[in-house]
């Protein structure tokens, strides 16, 4: 990976779909100094953990008896999209109410996708960087050194 060019004041997001690190550049472009500025997370166990119900069923009310089952729901996933909703409303109250002009995206693949459905325009166009990684199990020591290239 290149060196990351981290504006001072831009607000860097290391999320995985369950847990959020808000970190805040307090340095410059050469040398990024993060701060936390938020931290939190869900608990999120595995759709087996999860829903206990069996799938349903459906029944056609005219004609023939055909009966049709009905999927069961992805907990987990479900949780994800929630938790990505979540911390997309996040970034929007920081980007109004912090003023944020440049914001850095770390994740992986999948929360990632979540996020950028899911963000609000002016988040959006704040986005400087989304770096495809899954960094929410090391200090912050470490993801400063991992951005800094």
């Amino acid at each position: 990976m290149d060196r990351l060019s981290i504006p001072h004041d831009a607000l860097v997001m290391v999320g995985d779909g369950q847990k959020a690190l808000f970190l805040r550049n307090v340095g410059d472009e050469k040398n990024p100094d993060l701060r936390t500025e938020r931290a939190f997370g869900e608990s999120n166990p595995p759709t087996r953990e999860q829903g206990t119900d069996r799938p349903g069923r459906s029944f056609k009310s005219a004609g023939t008896t055909r009966r049709s089952s009905v999927d069961t729901a992805d907990w987990h996933e479900l949780e994800k999209q929630h938790f990505a909703d979540h911390v997309a409303s996040v970034l929007e109250q920081r980007v109004r109410t912090a003023n944020i002009k440049a914001i850095v995206i770390v994740a992986p693949p999948r929360t990632l996708a979540e996020l950028r459905h899911v963000m609000h325009a002016d988040v959006r166009h704040r986005v400087i960087a989304e770096i495809n990684k899954d960094l929410t199990k090391q200090p912050v020591w470490e993801i400063e050194k991992h951005l800094a290239g």
